[in-house]
C-alpha cells in the first residue's frame, strides 16, 4: 500500500470514527460514549486487527494536526460573541485559574510521591493539564520524559471530556462560564472540544482557560517543582 493511500486511509479512518461515535454519544448519552473517547478506542482496535503502527499513521495525523490551526482561529468567533461576560468574570476567572492550576500541579506532584513513584513521572504527571506542545517544553525544562508527558496529557484530556462534565453536574455546577473554566483548566484542548459541545459560552471560556493554563503553568511550575524536590 502506497503511502498517499495509507494516508487517506487512516485520515478516513479517523473521520468516520468520529462521526460514528459522535452518532453513538447523541442515541446513547454517557461518560463512556463521549466521541473523543469512543473514537480513539475505535481506532486503537482497528489498528490491532490490521497489525498498524503509529509511525504508518504520522503522515495522516500531521495533515490533520495542520488543520488545528483553523480549528482554533475558529473559537474566537464565540469568544467575541460573549466578549461582554468575558470581561465581566475576567478577574475572578484569573483567580480560579490560578488556583485550579496550583491545585492540579501540587496534587500530581504529592500522589505521585505517595506512590513512590519516579522523579521522571513525577515531572511528567505535574504537567498532564496542558496543551502538548507547552507540555513538552516544560518537562525538558524540569528533567521528565517528553514522550511520557505527552501520553499524560493526552490521557488526561481524553477522561477530562469524558468524565469532567459528569463530575461538574454531581456537584450541581450548572453555570456555563464555570463549567467551561473548569474544563479548560484541567482538561485542555480535547476537554475544551467537549464543551463546545455544552454550548458556545462553555467553549469561549475554555478555550481561554486553556490557553491561560498554559502559560500559568509554564511560568509557575518550574518554581514549585523545585519546592518539592
Amino acid at each position: 500500500m502506497s503511502v498517499l493511500v495509507l494516508t487517506l486511509f487512516n485520515i478516513s479512518l479517523t473521520l468516520l470514527a468520529y462521526i460514528g461515535a459522535k452518532v453513538l454519544s447523541k442515541h446513547y448519552p454517557n461518560p463512556f460514549t463521549t466521541p473523543v473517547l469512543t473514537a480513539t478506542i475505535i481506532i486503537i482496535f482497528v489498528f490491532k486487527i490490521a497489525d498498524m503502527s503509529y509511525v504508518q499513521y504520522t503522515p495522516a495525523k500531521e495533515w490533520l494536526t495542520y488543520l488545528l490551526g483553523p480549528a482554533t482561529v475558529a473559537l474566537a468567533v464565540p469568544m467575541y460573541q460573549n466578549q461582554k461576560i468575558l470581561k465581566e468574570k475576567a478577574r475572578l476567572a484569573l483567580l480560579c485559574l490560578t488556583i485550579g492550576s496550583l491545585a492540579t500541579i501540587a496534587s500530581a506532584i504529592i500522589l505521585s510521591k505517595l506512590f513512590n513513584l519516579s522523579e521522571q513521572i513525577q515531572a511528567a504527571a505535574a504537567v498532564k493539564a496542558v496543551t502538548t506542545p507547552v507540555a513538552i517544553e516544560i518537562v525538558s525544562m524540569i528533567g521528565g520524559d517528553p514522550s511520557l508527558a505527552a501520553v499524560l496529557v493526552i490521557t488526561a484530556g481524553i477522561f477530562g471530556a469524558a468524565f469532567g462534565p459528569l463530575c461538574l453536574s454531581l456537584f450541581k455546577i450548572d453555570d456555563p462560564f464555570s463549567r467551561g473554566l473548569g474544563i479548560g483548566t484541567v482538561s485542555h484542548g480535547i476537554g475544551t472540544s467537549q464543551a463546545v459541545v455544552e454550548g458556545p459560552l462553555q467553549g469561549a471560556v475554555s478555550s481561554i482557560a486553556m490557553g491561560a493554563a498554559a502559560i500559568l503553568t509554564s511560568m509557575i511550575l518550574p518554581l514549585i517543582y523545585n519546592l518539592f524536590f
